[in-house]
């Protein structure tokens, strides 16, 4: 019997260009990695055409243990099975693939057979791999999203922004996604692979990663390390001394790294929008469209009852409660079709990383219809009550008195849930998107959906209740922290008699999520107000005793609570005052090359009456440089400005975001953001250098 001289001589798995294809060329040039639901060529190289009443055969198998093995089909089939088709050329065989729009996500093997008739193999090649990823671009694809400017935001953009601060002062911080920075996407694999489902049974866990409300359902819970293997731990006060400060980081990638190199202990620390801001980057790189979300004034109902009560004790602290009201929360939204729900659910859907309360047993929450919010369909998966009471719970201020009775000083149906808010597509600016989770505050459909979602609605007797003689309202300007500002408290008498009161004013100082940090000033006085006059009473705060009681979070909380004589209901009313940072500027002066040095100029000036010490500023920015400390030299004086140069050659092309953030021992999280236009090195086209005589 002759002996078999091998026929295949090397194979080209074509990155390059499947790449540039499939929209993956920014993860990997090298590697193949692709979008289901989109074919895909390879070519095999041949010694010589194939023999005679020979044929091809193409296996598939994916995990660790060959959990999934599939055999594709040489024909085409039904658009749900794999199957490939093939031709022969100048030595070559191109095989194209063709997977289905719901293919399983995850890093494939592929086995080229050679059978002869009698099925027995003759010749195998074996070393293909490749990563297959959800494809938005695709419409049979549960995650299309028709609009390729959207998609240039919600998968291929690396640079996001976020909002915090309060409903009535809205800060932004510059975000680097990096979803494409090298290892990235293994990582987010890794996510997958660490999960206790994964852990408990792979085959099971292998078998549902083509469907993405699986999959961002384990995004959920392993962003967070409660209960699992998961990326980031939580924590919400000082001291951070054993991790990073939650307000120290810039971007995912750092985090998702050092996650992974840690083999898979959990990442110090997380605060809401961090959980958001990995889980956003995880989602946009496995290819499901994904944005962040902040929620202001965002109620964390723990009874489910739809109502916020908070507790304080006769000097205005807060009592024991486990409700409270986040200055901001974050989550994501991440856009699919929900076949799993009735219709009228598929688009946007709420995903929280952040460990708040158990969802089939894991802390995560979602993913959850944001249509199914502004409908108060409060039955459908997963956790609508939960994300409905965020944006929608009302407020009831209670006073515990000495002798244990409660006191209602104060109901508020219109706080909860203000400016919710998201990057918009179309550049660096807020886009508006509480109307797609509520009608108006006050609107006939507004009050249908709170009657449908089992709402106590008492609006009704607080409306019509006559207005009372004195009304109560704190008035403040933008302060900047480090310097002494004026609260003015303001008694209005609208009755015909003078009024006679007792005005209690305290500022605390409180974590944007509502943890108390300890009192910076109070002052009660007795107060006579004219009939249709206006009191004002001016509570002057000083950077001295604000600064040692303010969180990181620098918010300042002022209540104010009027004892009228005669009457037995006070009047209370709450404002939160955020303190504002300085701008840091960053300049890339020059023109900025591919793989060439550039310098990067920083600076800002010391606001605070104190000088800074052990400055330290941080930069990165995803296809610029990863992230990187620059120690500031000795103390910044009071007034000081204070500049930093440093260096960086730029590894990717395209219009980039450098991000900076500021961290000292007495002012921290300054952050800055500046744009820079990497272009390719310019070549001179060939036949200008020849010469015409």
């Amino acid at each position: 019997m002759a002996h078999h001289k091998s026929v295949f001589t090397d194979v080209d798995v074509r990155s390059h260009e499947n790449n540039l294809a499939h929209r993956t060329r920014e993860i990997d040039r090298e590697r193949l990695i692709v979008r289901r639901g989109q074919p895909f060529s390879i070519t095999l190289q041949c010694s010589g055409p194939l023999p005679a009443k020979h044929y091809l055969e193409l296996k598939l198998r994916l995990g660790k243990k060959d959990e999934v093995v599939i055999t594709v089909q040489n024909e085409r089939g039904a658009g749900d099975k794999w199957w490939f088709n093939q031709q022969e050329a100048q030595g070559e065989i191109v095989l194209t693939l063709h997977s289905p729009a719901d293919a399983i996500i995850g890093h494939y093997h592929l086995a080229v057979l050679l059978l002869a008739h009698d099925r027995h193999t003759v010749e195998r090649i074996d070393k293909v791999t490749f990563h297959m990823l959800f494809n938005p671009w695709c419409k049979d694809d549960v995650v299309y999203l028709p609009d390729e400017s959207l998609l240039q935001e919600y998968i291929m953009n690396e640079d996001g922004v976020i909002y915090q601060g309060a409903w009535d002062y809205i800060r932004s911080i510059p975000w680097n996604y990096g979803q494409f920075e090298d290892f990235v996407m293994d990582i987010c694999f890794e996510v997958l692979d660490n999960s206790n489902n994964a852990l408990k049974n792979s085959v099971m866990d292998m078998e549902h990663r083509f469907d993405p409300v699986y999959v961002s359902r384990i995004i959920a819970a392993m962003v967070n390390s409660n209960g699992d293997r998961g990326v980031l731990a939580g924590r919400w006060s000082e001291p951070y001394a054993d991790g990073v400060p939650p307000y120290h980081w810039t971007g995912s990638v750092k985090i998702l790294r050092q996650w992974s190199k840690a083999g898979f202990r959990a990442v110090k620390y997380g605060q809401c929008w961090v959980f958001a801001a990995v889980a956003c980057t995880v989602m946009r790189c496995l290819g499901i469209p994904s944005r962040v979300i902040t929620n202001f004034d965002s109620a964390h109902d723990v009874d489910g009852n739809l109502s916020m009560d908070i507790m304080l004790n006769d000097r205005l602290e807060p009592a024991e409660t486990k409700d409270s009201k986040w200055n901001f929360h974050c989550w994501i939204e991440s856009w699919m079709k929900r076949d799993d729900l009735s219709k009228g659910c598929d688009g946007w859907q709420v995903l929280d990383p952040t460990p708040q309360e158990r969802s089939e047993g894991e802390f995560r929450c979602g993913p959850c219809p944001v249509t199914a919010i502004k409908e108060g369909k409060l039955d459908l998966k997963y956790d609508a009550p939960f994300v409905f009471a965020e944006v929608n719970a009302d407020i009831v201020y209670w006073v515990v008195q000495r002798d244990g009775q409660r006191r209602k000083i104060k109901e508020d149906q219109k706080s909860v849930g203000k400016n919710i808010s998201t990057k918009s597509p179309y550049g660096n600016y807020r886009e508006d998107v509480t109307s797609h989770y509520k009608y108006p505050e006050g609107s006939r459909e507004e009050r249908e959906v709170y009657g449908k979602a089992g709402h106590r609605v008492t609006g009704a007797v607080e409306e019509n209740r006559e207005p009372g003689k004195l009304q109560l309202s704190i008035k403040h300007a933008k302060p900047v922290f480090g310097t002494d500002f004026d609260v003015i408290v303001e008694v209005k008498n609208t009755g015909s008699k003078e009024a006679h009161a007792q005005l209690t004013m305290v500022a605390t100082a409180v974590t944007y999520n509502s943890i108390h940090r300890g009192e910076c000033q109070r002052e009660s006085i007795n107060v006579t107000v004219q009939a249709h006059k206006v009191h004002k009473q001016v509570l002057r705060l000083h950077y001295d005793h604000y600064v040692k009681c303010v969180s990181e979070h620098h918010v300042i909380r002022v209540k104010a609570l009027l004892d009228v004589l005669g009457e037995n209901e006070p009047i209370m009313n709450v404002v939160n005052i955020p303190l504002s940072k300085p701008e840091l500027l960053v300049e890339v002066p020059g023109m900025a090359v591919l793989w060439e040095k550039v310098t990067a100029h920083v600076s800002f000036t010391n606001p605070l009456p104190v000088p800074l010490k052990g400055g330290v500023f941080t930069v990165e920015g995803a296809g610029l440089l990863p992230a990187t400390e620059i120690p500031v030299i000795g103390d910044v004086a009071p007034g000081q400005k204070v500049s930093v140069k440093f260096s960086f050659s730029p590894m990717r092309a395209g219009v980039r975001k450098l991000m900076v953030d500021f961290d000292s021992d007495r002012l921290k999280d300054v952050k800055g953001v500046g744009t820079v236009v990497v272009r390719k090195k310019y070549t001179r086209p060939f036949y200008e250098n020849l010469i015409m005589y």
